[in-house]
């Protein structure tokens, strides 16, 4: 009998969009090793961008995009693992990186409302820009790859039937381990985890839905949400609609 070969996932997404509560979910699975964040040290490197922990990151990862990207499509998985997720921030792939080499990937994608992550986003860094926040980017990687569309509010509406029709769309049978995990810090998270993984750390599953409102922004910041605005919309209009067993 022939060995099925792994499910390598590469799932896209910008900061602050529940981006490590679904790489939980993933990891809770005894079929899954997750990847988090594996391109961070390189694009600190190739940018020089301030981040906190910067000096941490730099010396965890490797910095080369070439060695990053050879060991997500190739490197073996652990024993008992089928499925490699790979938990990816759009900003992180700059233009020197060759979206052929990720074309071996099974691609998908995570969004959210652009004034809910901004909201969040700048408890940590204040002033962030457009490129920060990877909109753009993830078009980009939309339209040359395709791939499922998970909306974040979706996701807290119906975190199973949202799980269902993702695995279904990524031809991975679903598992009611993703829909909760043990509270805590993981050996596969980032070193940059105690600067933005709080609330996740704090977590048992995914948090409530809190309606259709969104936070009031200052003008500064309510005005970058409108540049987001129509690559949002865009990815939007792709988004998976929730499946019940």
């Amino acid at each position: 009998m022939t060995e099925r070969a792994p499910v390598r996932i590469a799932m896209w997404s910008g900061p602050r969009t529940l981006s490590t509560a679904t790489m939980r979910a993933w990891e809770n699975r005894p079929d899954t090793v997750v990847v988090d964040e594996p391109l961070y040290a390189y694009y600190l490197a190739a940018t020089g961008i301030d981040h906190p922990g910067r000096d941490e990151i730099l010396a965890s990862q490797p910095t080369d995009w070439h060695t990053v990207v050879h060991s997500l499509t190739t490197d073996d998985l652990p024993d008992g693992a089928t499925i490699s997720y790979q938990k990816h921030m759009t900003h992180h792939v700059l233009p020197e990186i060759d979206l052929g080499t990720l074309e071996p990937l099974t691609h998908a994608h995570l969004i959210r409302d652009p004034r809910r992550v901004l909201a969040s986003y700048t408890k940590v860094r204040d002033q962030p820009t457009l490129a920060d926040l990877g909109v753009q980017q993830q078009v980009a990687l939309h339209r040359r790859f395709g791939g499922p569309v998970v909306d974040s509010d979706d996701l807290l509406r119906d975190p199973e039937g949202v799980l269902r029709a993702l695995c279904a769309a990524l031809g991975v049978p679903f598992d009611a381990a993703m829909l909760s995990w043990p509270a805590g810090r993981r050996n596969s998270d980032g070193v940059w985890a105690r600067f933005w993984y709080a609330s996740v750390e704090a977590s048992t599953g995914f948090g409530p839905y809190r309606g259709t409102d969104v936070p009031d922004l200052p003008d500064h910041l309510a005005a970058l949400a409108e540049q987001c605005r129509p690559y949002y919309d865009e990815l939007a209009a792709a988004r998976l609609t929730a499946l019940r067993s």
